[in-house]
């Protein structure tokens, strides 16, 4: 087999409760898995057993402390727990791209616009970047009286499937998916649930939560139960 777009290893994450006297809270220990080219895993578990912050680890927003998490792009891997800002953001922009739970954008910029921009990021011309950008809207059912304006006035769905076309455009090596379909009708879930099936058709490598089991079971290669991989729950001073 080729060899991982992700490859996470023994990954141990503690939390400092700053608020708490400085309280260390375990929460992972030697969490270790890949994801391939064209492969789509769900992280699986009880709430709060970690699984954003699995997300979170492997986008670079939070550090670990201890563990590697490589990750190929198309010029070569950097370990991500060990990058340094600029090389996170290289990654970022170049290999993996993150639909979280929320939209977050700049305020006062039209929707056509915020999906457009990772595509102007990474060198296509403006007017190709929008001309993408819109039939990506058109198919998530965001009418176009609304694409110029910002997306803060939409509801909380059209926020989301905003969101959705902007994680979804670039076409990076990997994309992370934080419960893309949550706030979506079942006309949208399809829509979400049929774009996934093209990424990995075309090689991305997928990496997810989907609290609705039907839609991780039809999405899903394999689940990662990240309850096995649960730190000793004491917590040291």
């Amino acid at each position: 087999m080729n060899q991982p777009i992700l490859a996470v290893r023994g990954v141990d994450k503690t939390f400092t409760m700053h608020l708490q006297g400085g309280q260390r809270l375990p929460v992972l220990h030697e969490l270790a898995f890949e994801v391939h080219a064209g492969e789509c895993v769900a992280l699986g578990g009880a709430s709060g057993a970690g699984k954003s912050s699995v997300l979170k680890m492997v986008y670079g927003n939070y550090a670990v402390n201890r563990g590697s998490i490589l990750l190929r792009g198309r010029d070569g891997a950097v370990d991500i727990a060990a990058a340094g800002p600029r090389q996170v953001l290289a990654a970022r922009r170049d290999t993996m791209g993150y639909v979280s739970q929320f939209l977050h954008c700049v305020p006062r910029v039209g929707a056509l616009q915020i999906v457009a921009e990772p595509l102007i990021e990474r060198g296509v011309p403006a007017a190709e970047a929008r001309e993408r950008a819109a039939k990506l809207l058109t198919r998530l059912a965001i009418p176009d009286r609304l694409w110029h304006l910002p997306p803060a006035t939409f509801s909380g769905g059209e926020q989301q499937r905003v969101n959705i076309a902007r994680g979804f455009i670039p076409g990076l090596p990997l994309l992370l998916l934080d419960e893309p379909t949550a706030s979506l009708d079942a006309r949208n879930r399809d829509v979400v649930l049929e774009l996934i099936r093209e990424k990995r058709a075309s090689g991305t490598a997928i990496l997810g939560i989907f609290h609705d089991v039907a839609v991780r079971g039809v999405v899903a290669d394999r689940v990662v139960d990240v309850e096995m991989f649960a730190a000793t729950a004491v917590a040291v001073a």
